[in-house]
């Protein structure tokens, strides 16, 4: 196959290239098993090699680099269009070298190694988190059923129902039911432990992380943020402004419109939903603190006196995303007044 691009769609055990040859126009599609892909493209000239930014592909982008091709990963709903009547590997592969081939397609950053292990400690913190909220909120159902009603906050809510399950006399859960809900108990401070520990080992990466550490200097950026900010990026040249870094993260309005009228909407919501929330919480702490009697940005009071405060936590998230990426791509320092 000469091609100056060949798509292949990804897979666990069978993958699916598809090139068209450069002069004569000629449609090649080959069946690929897990074992032969590198050797395939190693008996290849470099080339344009276009994927699917989904399971593995950073993995695959990057032992393709190192056989000298170009690699671009498209981001599934931009190749989804392309993909003609039944859904196949071979007509996948096929929409993919299309939707590579549009002069407008925006294409995802290959991760190294290093980015991707620290955001699948994200990862992994955020399903404990929200193993142990889904373990509380039972907790508190299941107790309230009996008439215990636990104090608001999970720590003290755990701790009370401890000491009400620990007195085996005067609870009033019956006893069936009361060992199983100190073993939960004993889970959700297991889960209480296995985050702390995790998020020891994401402020230890940090700390030897200098973009990181510019990245802590923008009020409501803290480490969890600033860590997974830098992961998810990857190559911050790869967005050209900070406004698409915002884009990317969701945090724009949705545009509706028609006879040349345009409707600006909610926040679109799309990319990665993890970093967007942890933006609009570092948002809403730096809103607690603008009080009278304390120094307060400008144009937050302007916002805020305009504009509800879910709104003002939004548009300051939005904002904090453009610092972050005008940081990362240009190498500079936080300025809390920025002069051009």
């Amino acid at each position: 196959m000469k091609a100056t691009t060949i798509a292949l769609d990804l897979a666990k055990r069978v993958f699916q290239a598809h090139g068209v040859e450069e002069r004569s126009g000629e449609i090649s599609r080959e069946k690929l098993k897990r074992g032969q892909v590198l050797k395939f493209f190693a008996n290849r000239a470099p080339c344009v090699v276009a994927m699917e930014a989904c399971g593995s592909a950073h993995y695959w982008a990057r032992e393709l680099v190192k056989l000298g091709h170009e690699v671009r990963l498209i981001a599934p709903q931009f190749v989804r269009p392309f993909v003609k009547s039944n859904k196949t590997d071979a007509a996948d592969a096929e929409a993919i070298w299309e939707a590579a081939q549009r002069p407008g397609m925006r294409y995802v950053a290959i991760k190294s190694e290093e980015q991707q292990a620290l955001l699948g400690l994200h990862r992994l913190r955020e399903a404990r988190v929200r193993a142990r909220v889904q373990l509380v909120n039972q907790l508190y159902g299941l107790m309230g059923e009996f008439g215990v009603a636990l104090p608001t906050g999970w720590k003290l809510a755990v701790r009370s129902a401890a000491e009400l399950l620990g007195e085996a006399d005067d609870c009033v859960v019956p006893a069936m039911l009361r060992e199983a809900l100190l073993q939960q108990i004993e889970q959700i401070r297991s889960l209480v432990e296995q985050v702390r520990q995790l998020e020891r080992q994401i402020a230890a990466w940090q700390r030897g992380s200098e973009p990181c550490q510019r990245l802590l200097q923008i009020p409501g950026v803290g480490v969890l943020t600033a860590s997974a900010a830098v992961a998810t990026m990857g190559e911050p040249k790869a967005f050209k402004s900070g406004r698409q870094f915002a884009a990317f993260l969701g945090l724009v309005p949705r545009q509706w419109g028609t006879g040349g009228r345009v409707q600006l909407l909610g926040i679109s919501k799309r990319g990665d939903p993890y970093l967007r929330k942890l933006l609009i919480h570092g948002a809403r702490s730096v809103l607690r603190w603008q009080r009278p009697g304390r120094p307060a940005d400008r144009w937050l009071q302007g916002l805020l006196a305009r504009r509800p405060l879910n709104v003002a936590a939004v548009a300051l998230a939005n904002k904090m995303a453009r610092t972050i990426w005008a940081l990362l791509a240009h190498g500079r320092e936080y300025q809390p007044v920025y002069t051009g």
